[in-house]
């Protein structure tokens, strides 16, 4: 099986992650179950949902654009 992530409306102030498990057929690939999604804010408790839920290169990318800190506070949420 292989799992994709899109990265939907990465920008400084958020993410929306969309995951999609595929089968390989025949050479070719065939999506099965419910697509994941899930948002993220740059807050603190974002950046360690980030951390904890995605894979590196996920995370890579959404933190280049992130910066080293948070741009939302959870109160402001």
């Amino acid at each position: 099986m292989i799992e994709k992530y899109i990265l939907d409306n990465l920008n400084q102030n958020s993410v929306s992650v969309k995951k999609q498990t595929y089968i390989l057929y025949k050479e070719q690939q065939y999506p099965i179950g419910e697509i994941w999604r899930r948002a993220y804010v740059n807050s603190d408790l974002g950046r360690q949902q980030v951390l904890k839920e995605l894979p590196s290169a996920q995370i890579n990318a959404i933190l280049a654009v992130w910066g080293d800190e948070a741009t939302f506070v959870e109160e402001d949420i």
